[in-house]
Protein backbone atom coordinates (compact mmCIF):
# COMPACT_ATOMS: atom_id res chain seq x y z
CA UNK A 1 0.00 0.00 0.00
CA UNK A 2 1.12 3.53 -0.52
CA UNK A 3 2.16 5.42 -3.31
CA UNK A 4 5.49 4.04 -3.51
CA UNK A 5 4.68 0.70 -3.79
CA UNK A 6 7.19 -1.62 -6.05
CA UNK A 7 9.78 1.01 -5.45
CA UNK A 8 12.96 -0.58 -4.29
CA UNK A 9 15.30 0.99 -1.84
CA UNK A 10 18.79 0.16 0.26
CA UNK A 11 19.78 2.05 3.11
CA UNK A 12 23.02 1.50 4.28
CA UNK A 13 22.53 2.07 7.98
CA UNK A 14 23.63 4.88 9.85
CA UNK A 15 22.15 7.91 11.93
CA UNK A 16 19.25 10.04 12.09
CA UNK A 17 18.79 12.33 8.27
CA UNK A 18 19.31 9.24 6.25
CA UNK A 19 17.11 6.58 8.29
CA UNK A 20 14.33 9.48 8.48
CA UNK A 21 14.31 9.73 4.75
CA UNK A 22 14.23 5.93 4.25
CA UNK A 23 10.93 5.86 6.93
CA UNK A 24 9.67 8.33 4.87
CA UNK A 25 9.83 6.26 1.69
CA UNK A 26 9.11 3.48 3.66
CA UNK A 27 5.63 4.94 5.25
CA UNK A 28 4.74 5.71 1.45
CA UNK A 29 5.30 1.79 0.32
CA UNK A 30 8.48 1.53 -0.96
CA UNK A 31 9.88 -1.62 0.10
CA UNK A 32 13.32 -0.72 2.16
CA UNK A 33 15.93 -3.33 2.82
CA UNK A 34 18.36 -1.93 5.55
CA UNK A 35 22.13 -3.06 5.31
CA UNK A 36 23.99 -3.23 8.54
CA UNK A 37 27.60 -4.56 9.85
CA UNK A 38 27.24 -7.86 10.29
CA UNK A 39 29.17 -7.96 13.99
CA UNK A 40 26.42 -7.25 16.46
CA UNK A 41 28.88 -5.77 18.90
CA UNK A 42 29.27 -3.02 16.46
CA UNK A 43 25.92 -1.84 16.34
CA UNK A 44 25.70 1.71 18.08
CA UNK A 45 23.10 3.33 15.90
CA UNK A 46 19.75 2.48 17.48
CA UNK A 47 17.84 1.36 19.88
CA UNK A 48 15.26 -1.34 20.02
CA UNK A 49 11.98 -0.12 18.77
CA UNK A 50 13.35 2.73 16.96
CA UNK A 51 10.67 4.20 15.15
CA UNK A 52 13.19 5.38 12.69
CA UNK A 53 13.87 1.72 11.72
CA UNK A 54 10.33 0.64 11.01
CA UNK A 55 8.17 -1.01 8.17
CA UNK A 56 11.86 -2.45 6.27
CA UNK A 57 14.00 -5.24 6.92
CA UNK A 58 17.00 -5.13 8.50
CA UNK A 59 20.20 -7.28 7.30
CA UNK A 60 23.65 -7.81 8.33
CA UNK A 61 26.09 -7.82 6.03
CA UNK A 62 30.35 -7.43 6.34
CA UNK A 63 31.00 -5.32 3.22
CA UNK A 64 34.59 -5.34 3.96
CA UNK A 65 34.87 -8.88 3.42
CA UNK A 66 34.77 -9.09 -0.87
CA UNK A 67 32.00 -11.81 -0.05
CA UNK A 68 29.82 -9.32 1.85
CA UNK A 69 30.61 -6.53 -0.66
CA UNK A 70 29.51 -8.96 -3.94
CA UNK A 71 26.08 -9.80 -1.58
CA UNK A 72 25.55 -6.28 -1.19
CA UNK A 73 26.45 -4.86 -5.08
CA UNK A 74 23.83 -7.79 -6.52
CA UNK A 75 21.27 -6.09 -4.03
CA UNK A 76 21.80 -2.96 -5.16
CA UNK A 77 21.73 -4.02 -8.86
CA UNK A 78 18.25 -4.48 -8.21
CA UNK A 79 17.23 -1.79 -6.33
CA UNK A 80 15.75 1.53 -7.44
CA UNK A 81 17.44 3.68 -4.87
CA UNK A 82 20.26 3.80 -2.54
CA UNK A 83 20.45 6.20 0.74
CA UNK A 84 23.92 6.54 2.75
CA UNK A 85 24.95 9.52 5.05
CA UNK A 86 28.75 8.82 5.58
CA UNK A 87 31.49 11.31 5.36
CA UNK A 88 32.70 12.02 1.99
CA UNK A 89 34.58 9.42 0.51
CA UNK A 90 33.29 6.72 2.89
CA UNK A 91 31.42 5.21 0.38
CA UNK A 92 33.70 4.63 -2.26
CA UNK A 93 36.31 3.42 0.04
CA UNK A 94 33.68 0.80 1.21
CA UNK A 95 33.61 -0.13 -3.04
CA UNK A 96 29.59 1.77 -2.26
CA UNK A 97 30.51 4.51 -4.02
CA UNK A 98 27.86 6.49 -6.73
CA UNK A 99 30.51 5.83 -9.49
CA UNK A 100 30.66 1.79 -9.21
CA UNK A 101 26.83 1.33 -8.64
CA UNK A 102 25.65 3.47 -10.92
CA UNK A 103 28.03 1.77 -13.68
CA UNK A 104 26.72 -1.48 -12.86
CA UNK A 105 22.66 0.12 -12.55
CA UNK A 106 22.90 3.19 -14.63
CA UNK A 107 18.81 3.75 -13.18
CA UNK A 108 19.54 4.07 -9.29
CA UNK A 109 19.25 6.97 -7.67
CA UNK A 110 22.33 7.41 -5.35
CA UNK A 111 20.68 9.32 -1.99
CA UNK A 112 23.57 10.75 -0.12
CA UNK A 113 22.67 13.51 2.97
CA UNK A 114 25.92 15.10 5.04
CA UNK A 115 26.03 17.71 7.53
CA UNK A 116 28.31 20.20 4.90
CA UNK A 117 27.75 18.59 1.06
CA UNK A 118 30.46 16.54 -0.39
CA UNK A 119 32.42 18.96 -0.89
CA UNK A 120 33.98 22.39 0.53
CA UNK A 121 36.09 23.65 3.05
CA UNK A 122 33.96 22.19 6.19
CA UNK A 123 33.22 19.00 3.84
CA UNK A 124 35.51 16.45 6.11
CA UNK A 125 34.61 17.97 9.29
CA UNK A 126 32.91 16.79 12.06
CA UNK A 127 29.72 18.24 12.77
CA UNK A 128 25.98 17.52 14.11
CA UNK A 129 23.11 19.33 13.72
CA UNK A 130 23.67 22.19 16.03
CA UNK A 131 26.45 23.25 13.92
CA UNK A 132 25.10 22.61 10.61
CA UNK A 133 22.41 25.02 11.32
CA UNK A 134 24.53 27.28 13.32
CA UNK A 135 26.55 27.76 9.93
CA UNK A 136 23.23 28.11 8.14
CA UNK A 137 22.24 30.88 9.96
CA UNK A 138 19.57 29.21 11.36
CA UNK A 139 20.24 28.96 14.86
CA UNK A 140 20.78 32.16 15.46
CA UNK A 141 17.34 34.26 15.34
CA UNK A 142 15.67 31.09 17.61
CA UNK A 143 15.51 32.05 20.99
CA UNK A 144 14.34 35.09 23.50
CA UNK A 145 15.37 38.52 23.40
CA UNK A 146 19.02 39.10 25.22
CA UNK A 147 19.12 35.65 26.08
CA UNK A 148 21.56 33.13 23.83
CA UNK A 149 20.16 31.31 21.33
CA UNK A 150 17.86 28.29 22.17
CA UNK A 151 18.32 24.92 20.51
CA UNK A 152 15.78 23.61 18.56
CA UNK A 153 16.15 20.25 19.43
CA UNK A 154 17.40 18.50 16.42
CA UNK A 155 14.78 19.18 14.20
CA UNK A 156 15.94 21.78 11.95
CA UNK A 157 19.26 20.11 10.43
CA UNK A 158 18.70 16.10 10.89
CA UNK A 159 15.22 16.15 9.78
CA UNK A 160 13.60 18.59 8.12
CA UNK A 161 16.31 20.58 6.51
CA UNK A 162 18.08 16.80 6.61
CA UNK A 163 16.01 13.84 5.94
CA UNK A 164 13.08 15.03 4.35
CA UNK A 165 15.32 17.38 1.83
CA UNK A 166 16.77 13.96 0.67
CA UNK A 167 13.78 11.95 0.28
CA UNK A 168 11.77 15.16 -1.64
CA UNK A 169 15.35 15.08 -3.82
CA UNK A 170 15.59 11.51 -4.36
CA UNK A 171 11.32 11.54 -5.02
CA UNK A 172 11.84 14.18 -7.55
CA UNK A 173 15.16 12.36 -9.18
CA UNK A 174 12.63 9.46 -9.46
CA UNK A 175 10.59 11.48 -11.50
CA UNK A 176 13.37 12.50 -13.69
CA UNK A 177 13.86 8.96 -14.45
CA UNK A 178 10.59 8.24 -16.26
CA UNK A 179 11.57 10.77 -19.11
CA UNK A 180 15.63 9.97 -19.19
CA UNK A 181 16.02 6.65 -17.77
CA UNK A 182 18.94 7.43 -16.31
CA UNK A 183 19.37 7.35 -12.60
CA UNK A 184 21.92 10.38 -10.63
CA UNK A 185 23.24 11.87 -7.34
CA UNK A 186 21.21 13.08 -4.66
CA UNK A 187 23.78 15.24 -2.79
CA UNK A 188 21.55 16.38 -0.01
CA UNK A 189 23.09 18.88 2.37
CA UNK A 190 21.66 19.83 6.29
CA UNK A 191 23.56 23.05 5.62
CA UNK A 192 21.98 23.68 2.64
CA UNK A 193 18.65 22.32 3.66
CA UNK A 194 18.51 24.39 6.86
CA UNK A 195 19.17 27.76 4.87
CA UNK A 196 16.25 26.78 2.62
CA UNK A 197 13.83 26.17 5.35
CA UNK A 198 15.05 30.10 6.40
CA UNK A 199 13.84 31.51 3.05
CA UNK A 200 11.07 33.70 4.22
CA UNK A 201 13.08 34.76 7.10
CA UNK A 202 15.76 36.43 3.92
CA UNK A 203 12.57 37.62 2.45
CA UNK A 204 11.51 39.65 5.20
CA UNK A 205 14.86 40.33 6.04
CA UNK A 206 15.13 42.04 2.67
CA UNK A 207 11.88 44.35 2.91
CA UNK A 208 13.00 45.60 6.64
CA UNK A 209 10.06 43.69 8.21
CA UNK A 210 12.62 41.61 10.60
CA UNK A 211 14.45 44.74 11.83
CA UNK A 212 15.65 43.61 15.25
CA UNK A 213 17.52 40.95 16.83
CA UNK A 214 16.49 37.47 18.41
CA UNK A 215 13.11 38.18 20.08
CA UNK A 216 12.21 41.12 18.70
CA UNK A 217 10.47 40.57 15.85
CA UNK A 218 7.11 39.26 14.74
CA UNK A 219 7.11 35.95 14.22
CA UNK A 220 9.98 34.75 16.92
CA UNK A 221 8.22 35.51 20.29
CA UNK A 222 8.85 39.53 19.97
CA UNK A 223 5.08 40.49 18.99
CA UNK A 224 3.37 39.74 22.56
CA UNK A 225 0.13 37.96 20.22
CA UNK A 226 2.71 35.53 18.62
CA UNK A 227 4.32 33.76 22.03
CA UNK A 228 3.86 31.44 25.02
CA UNK A 229 2.05 31.60 28.01
CA UNK A 230 2.47 30.42 31.29
CA UNK A 231 -1.48 29.18 32.37
CA UNK A 232 -2.61 29.17 36.43
CA UNK A 233 -1.49 25.39 36.40
CA UNK A 234 2.12 26.06 35.07
CA UNK A 235 1.24 24.82 31.48
CA UNK A 236 1.52 26.62 28.71
CA UNK A 237 -0.57 28.17 25.77
CA UNK A 238 0.18 29.37 22.25
CA UNK A 239 -0.93 32.04 20.77
CA UNK A 240 -1.14 33.52 17.20
CA UNK A 241 -3.84 35.96 16.64
CA UNK A 242 -1.60 37.90 13.68
CA UNK A 243 -4.47 39.21 11.73
CA UNK A 244 -6.83 42.06 12.87
CA UNK A 245 -9.64 39.85 13.13
CA UNK A 246 -7.94 37.01 14.38
CA UNK A 247 -6.23 39.53 17.35
CA UNK A 248 -9.71 40.90 17.82
CA UNK A 249 -11.10 37.18 18.99
CA UNK A 250 -8.36 36.76 21.10
CA UNK A 251 -9.22 40.59 22.99
CA UNK A 252 -12.32 39.33 23.60
CA UNK A 253 -11.63 35.94 24.63
CA UNK A 254 -9.20 37.41 27.08
CA UNK A 255 -10.94 40.12 27.86
CA UNK A 256 -8.40 42.67 27.01
CA UNK A 257 -7.82 46.17 26.59
CA UNK A 258 -7.85 46.53 22.64
CA UNK A 259 -4.60 48.69 21.68
CA UNK A 260 -5.13 51.34 19.12
CA UNK A 261 -2.73 49.35 16.77
CA UNK A 262 -1.63 45.83 18.35
CA UNK A 263 1.29 45.70 15.23
CA UNK A 264 2.89 49.29 16.42
CA UNK A 265 5.72 47.57 18.24
CA UNK A 266 5.40 50.54 21.12
CA UNK A 267 2.16 48.73 22.46
CA UNK A 268 3.78 45.52 22.67
CA UNK A 269 5.21 45.81 26.42
CA UNK A 270 1.97 46.68 27.65
CA UNK A 271 0.21 43.77 25.97
CA UNK A 272 2.61 41.31 26.82
CA UNK A 273 1.89 42.09 30.43
CA UNK A 274 -2.15 42.06 29.87
CA UNK A 275 -1.86 39.02 28.17
CA UNK A 276 0.19 37.32 30.35
CA UNK A 277 -1.98 38.28 33.19
CA UNK A 278 -5.06 37.47 31.66
CA UNK A 279 -3.53 33.60 31.14
CA UNK A 280 -2.32 33.55 34.27
CA UNK A 281 -6.29 33.47 35.82
CA UNK A 282 -7.53 29.83 34.25
CA UNK A 283 -5.54 26.77 33.72
CA UNK A 284 -3.86 25.94 30.30
CA UNK A 285 -7.27 23.28 29.43
CA UNK A 286 -9.34 25.76 30.66
CA UNK A 287 -8.31 28.22 28.00
CA UNK A 288 -7.86 25.38 25.38
CA UNK A 289 -11.92 24.64 25.95
CA UNK A 290 -12.94 28.50 25.77
CA UNK A 291 -10.94 28.75 22.92
CA UNK A 292 -12.33 25.99 21.02
CA UNK A 293 -14.63 27.46 17.94
CA UNK A 294 -13.02 30.51 18.15
CA UNK A 295 -10.79 32.41 16.05
CA UNK A 296 -8.46 33.61 18.60
CA UNK A 297 -5.59 31.44 17.57
CA UNK A 298 -4.71 29.95 21.39
CA UNK A 299 -3.86 26.58 21.65
CA UNK A 300 -2.57 24.80 24.08
CA UNK A 301 1.31 23.64 24.57
CA UNK A 302 1.29 19.63 24.71
CA UNK A 303 4.09 17.49 25.47
CA UNK A 304 4.94 14.18 23.19
CA UNK A 305 3.16 12.03 25.20
CA UNK A 306 0.35 14.27 25.37
CA UNK A 307 -0.26 15.02 21.37
CA UNK A 308 -1.56 11.34 20.57
CA UNK A 309 -4.44 12.17 23.01
CA UNK A 310 -5.71 15.45 21.86
CA UNK A 311 -9.23 15.84 20.12
CA UNK A 312 -8.14 16.79 17.00
CA UNK A 313 -5.12 14.23 16.85
CA UNK A 314 -7.29 11.14 17.84
CA UNK A 315 -10.43 12.26 15.12
CA UNK A 316 -7.22 12.42 12.29
CA UNK A 317 -5.42 9.66 13.36
CA UNK A 318 -2.52 11.50 13.86
CA UNK A 319 -0.49 8.80 15.72
CA UNK A 320 -0.62 5.39 14.96
CA UNK A 321 0.21 2.25 17.24
CA UNK A 322 3.32 0.43 15.86
CA UNK A 323 3.69 -2.96 17.10
CA UNK A 324 2.46 -1.41 20.47
CA UNK A 325 4.12 1.79 20.93
CA UNK A 326 2.52 5.21 19.95
CA UNK A 327 4.30 6.96 17.10
CA UNK A 328 3.76 9.42 14.51
CA UNK A 329 1.43 8.18 11.46
CA UNK A 330 2.89 8.39 7.85
CA UNK A 331 1.74 11.50 6.27
CA UNK A 332 0.83 13.16 3.93
CA UNK A 333 -2.48 11.14 2.93
CA UNK A 334 -3.35 10.04 -0.82
CA UNK A 335 -6.75 9.96 -1.89
CA UNK A 336 -6.26 6.47 -4.06
CA UNK A 337 -3.23 5.09 -2.77
CA UNK A 338 -3.10 5.24 1.01
CA UNK A 339 -0.27 4.54 3.10
CA UNK A 340 -0.79 1.22 5.11
CA UNK A 341 -0.29 1.51 9.73
CA UNK A 342 3.99 0.84 9.43
CA UNK A 343 5.30 -2.53 10.09
CA UNK A 344 7.36 -2.61 13.31
CA UNK A 345 10.49 -2.70 13.63
CA UNK A 346 12.77 -5.91 12.91
CA UNK A 347 15.24 -7.03 15.39
CA UNK A 348 18.44 -6.13 14.04
CA UNK A 349 19.65 -8.13 11.07
CA UNK A 350 16.92 -10.83 11.23
CA UNK A 351 15.91 -10.49 7.67
CA UNK A 352 19.33 -11.71 6.57
CA UNK A 353 18.21 -14.40 5.30
CA UNK A 354 15.31 -14.17 3.60
CA UNK A 355 16.47 -11.24 1.43
CA UNK A 356 19.35 -13.15 0.53
CA UNK A 357 17.03 -15.99 -0.33
CA UNK A 358 15.37 -13.54 -2.65
CA UNK A 359 18.51 -12.89 -4.32
CA UNK A 360 18.76 -16.80 -4.85
CA UNK A 361 22.08 -17.74 -2.71
CA UNK A 362 20.91 -21.08 -1.70
CA UNK A 363 20.33 -21.64 2.00
CA UNK A 364 23.61 -23.98 2.58
CA UNK A 365 25.24 -20.51 1.21
CA UNK A 366 23.62 -18.97 3.88
CA UNK A 367 24.66 -21.07 6.09
CA UNK A 368 28.19 -20.73 5.29
CA UNK A 369 28.37 -17.23 5.02
CA UNK A 370 26.96 -17.05 8.28
CA UNK A 371 29.57 -19.37 10.06
CA UNK A 372 32.56 -17.51 8.85
CA UNK A 373 31.21 -14.22 9.73
CA UNK A 374 30.28 -12.80 6.58
CA UNK A 375 26.20 -12.09 7.33
CA UNK A 376 24.79 -12.60 10.69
Amino acid sequence: MGPLTGLRVVELAGLAPAPFACTVLADLGAEVVRVDRAAPGADVLGFPDDPLTRGRRWIGVDVKSPEGLDLVLRLVDRADVLVEGFRPGVAERMGLGPDALLARNPRLVYGRITGWGQDGPLATAAGHDINYIAVAGALDPIGQAGHKPTVPLNLLGDFGGGGLLLAMGVLAALVERQASGQGQVVDASMVEGAALLTTSLHGLRNLGLWPGGRGENLLDGGAPFYDTYEAADGKYVAIGAIEARFFAALVTLLDLRDPANHLDPSTWPALRAQIAAAVKTRTRDEWAALAEGTDACLTPVLAPGEAPNHPHNVARGTFVEVGGKTQPAPAPRFSRTASATPAPPSPPRADTAAVLAELGVPESEIARLRQSAVIA
